[in-house]
């Protein structure tokens, strides 16, 4: 029995059945148009037999377009009423037993997920959508690739190179775990409410060797939060706090990772910063 999508008119009878309002509070706009969510299941290369997290599956549009293509799903939703609900709704449209896992929590306190996923698909709430992609992918290192529908602002920020003016902590901080890249752009009308901004497809896939080892990764992800706390200033002087309290102990470390005490945070790659956390060492 193949898997049925929901419609628009499914959709709002759905959330007015649980006494769901999309809020901006949640960052809340539910895809209604088939179309769309078959297209991030493309491009996110889902096929039959792996298992991928979803986060905030909502009323679950994007959850039975995952399932139709044959793969097995976690889903995480911090609301209790749509978290019951989608397992009835999955059965509803052909969905076999087994292949959904509900998990209900907030997304940013889940520390174990069920079956072990390898991909990430997910309509991400704006106003936490950074704050959980770096939280799975510090926390669940069987995460190999993914695609996510963030505001527009958001995922260019995600996949900017330095020297961008959007280039920023985040940039750097998504960048430890591997490339990303822009994947799409999505019509505003295809949500339920409409937005008033846009929203973008971007896609990242982990790297085959990590980095370096957690500390080494907070070291870094400190030396990040600084570096751009005040990225007008040089960063002999922006890192003079982290690198041993004066200019000067920061030129020293500076020098030692081959990175001009002159230059500022948005010039410097992952692997620059990751050389300057390296020489604290």
């Amino acid at each position: 029995m193949p898997v049925n999508l929901l419609g628009a008119s499914e959709i709002r009878a759905l959330a007015a059945e649980l006494d769901v309002t999309p809020t901006k509070k949640l960052g809340q706009n539910f895809v209604v148009d088939a179309n769309t969510v078959r297209k991030i299941v493309q491009v996110a290369g889902v096929t039959s037999g792996e298992r991928v997290v979803e986060v905030g599956p909502g009323l679950g549009s994007l959850t039975l377009a995952i399932l139709e293509a044959g793969a097995s799903v976690t889903a995480v939703e911090i609301d209790h009423r749509l978290a019951a609900r989608l397992p009835e709704t999955a059965a509803a449209h052909g969905v076999p037993e087994g292949a959904l896992t509900v998990v209900d929590a907030d997304a940013l306190r889940v520390r174990e997920l069920p079956g072990e996923p390898t991909v990430l698909v997910a309509n991400l709430p704006y106003n936490v959508s950074v704050p959980v992609l770096l939280h799975f992918l510090e926390t669940f290192a069987g995460l190999e690739r993914g695609v996510v529908m963030v505001q527009a602002e958001v995922g260019e920020r995600l996949a900017a190179p330095p020297g961008s003016k959007v280039y920023g902590a985040p940039s750097v901080k998504a960048a430890w775990y591997g490339p990303w890249r822009l994947a799409g752009t999505v019509s505003r009308q295809v949500f339920w409410p409409v937005p008033n901004v846009d929203s973008v497809l971007v896609a990242f896939r982990r790297d085959a060797q990590p980095r370096g080892d957690e500390q080494l990764r907070r070291r870094t992800f400190s030396i990040v939060d600084a570096a751009f706390q005040q990225r007008r200033k040089m960063l002999r002087q922006a890192l003079a706090g982290v690198l041993g309290g004066t200019a000067a102990d920061a030129t020293r470390v500076l020098e030692a990772a081959g990175v001009a005490p002159t230059a500022r945070g948005e010039e410097l790659s992952i692997d620059d910063f990751v050389r300057v956390a390296a020489s604290l060492g």
